[in-house]
């Protein structure tokens, strides 16, 4: 199925979990400063594991960066 990852059209399979997609992103990263939202809903790190995606899904995964 596709959904849209950062704007970019991303092939995931049926059924597929919001871990599914930020694996795809970021496969080196454990999700550790990383937030999600999918249709424009923050999706709680603690539902990522059980909120399935559905195609044309449109998922944000942004990186928390350090500085000043």
């Amino acid at each position: 199925m596709r959904v849209v990852v950062n704007g970019t059209p991303t092939e995931l399979r049926e059924g597929a979990l919001v871990t599914d997609a930020v694996a795809a992103l970021r496969p080196d990263n454990e999700g550790r400063g990383i937030a999600v939202a999918v249709n424009g809903a923050v999706i709680p790190k603690s539902e990522w594991a059980r909120v399935e995606l559905a195609p044309e899904d449109s998922v944000e995964v942004l990186t928390a960066v350090a500085g000043g």
